[in-house]
């Protein structure tokens, strides 16, 4: 167990702290600031590795579609913000999901792959939307490759760490959740 706390301290401790996210992609290239934008910041990172996680706990096919639906709903966000559609509610929708995919993975919520899919995927179109705001200079197509890439590797992360932890130690993963929602109760009230 403690091989186990410490690879999951690791990578925990490997994702707090990347302050090199915020670049310039005219000096490093758009698919370069897309692949480094969602380590930007601890919304993105605790709400991605919060939909890894919960598709570990729900098991099955949920490990793959739950994730898959979080990037593909993700890139209609980013789509509907380079179109100009006016999404409201943005940040607390981005704040919402931290809380609500830490609760989800605290209590262990068991729904059918499909509700799982579309929660998440409601979220992803917020933080879709709020990369699109968040593109600068860069070259959308280029950025969006590559934030969708990371977001794979963050769900990967989370995944990982869900199956490592597995069900022997269910409570530990539970523990994850609630400081998840802390966390994000921290983004809200910081």
């Amino acid at each position: 167990m403690f091989k186990r706390l410490s690879i999951s301290a690791i990578l925990l401790a490997a994702m707090a702290a990347p302050a090199f996210a915020h670049i310039n992609p005219l000096e490093h290239g758009s698919l370069l600031t897309g692949l480094a934008h969602p380590f930007s910041g601890a919304d993105h990172i605790l709400a991605m590795v919060a939909v890894g996680l919960w598709a570990a706990q729900i098991g099955g096919r949920a490990r793959w579609i739950v994730p898959a639906s979080f990037v593909s709903m993700m890139a209609v966000g980013f789509l509907m913000a380079m179109n100009g559609i006016t999404l409201p509610f943005v940040e607390p929708a981005l704040l919402a999901s931290i809380v609500g995919l830490g609760l989800l993975v605290a209590l262990a919520a068991r729904v059918p792959t499909v509700v799982s899919a579309a929660v998440v995927g409601l979220f992803a179109v917020f933080h879709g939307y709020a990369h699109g705001g968040e593109m600068g200079a860069a070259t959308p197509i280029s950025f969006a490759t590559g934030f969708m890439m990371a977001t794979a590797v963050l769900h990967g992360i989370g995944l990982g760490l869900g199956l490592t932890i597995g069900s022997r130690q269910a409570a530990l993963t539970r523990v994850l959740g609630v400081l998840t929602v802390f966390g994000g109760a921290a983004l809200i009230f910081g």
